[in-house]
């Protein structure tokens, strides 16, 4: 990985890992891996793409096809992100991550919000 991004700034590597971290914990990466994608591949498509809305929506999607599945998923990983979040706004340690996370799961919270009958 840090092969492949050689020339990069800091910040565009920092980024790109968040991706990846994003990746991993939707569950993505092992669904790329179950449909025999490689290690290789994966990294050339995820290192020309930046964390925007487009992927952003696509994970809030994932999430809510998981809480249809398991009512009440999307709220316990909700309440998980936001004390990660918390935790590592106390500890001083990198915010990215978990305020992603959080976005994402709040990005499906509206939706799933914004389709309940008034």
């Amino acid at each position: 990985m840090l092969e492949t991004n050689k020339g990069r700034t800091m910040l565009e590597f920092q980024e790109l890992m968040t991706v990846f971290q994003l990746l991993h914990w939707n569950g993505s990466l092992k669904a790329m891996r179950e449909r025999q994608c490689s290690r290789q591949e994966v990294v050339a498509h995820y290192s020309n793409r930046s964390l925007d809305e487009d992927m952003r929506t696509q994970m809030a999607l994932d999430w809510l096809a998981r809480e249809q599945e398991n009512v009440g998923a999307l709220r316990r990983e909700l309440d998980s992100a936001e004390r990660e979040l918390q935790a590592a706004r106390l500890a001083g340690r990198e915010l990215r991550f978990p305020k992603e996370k959080k976005d994402i799961l709040m990005l499906a919270h509206n939706q799933i919000s914004s389709n309940l009958p008034s």
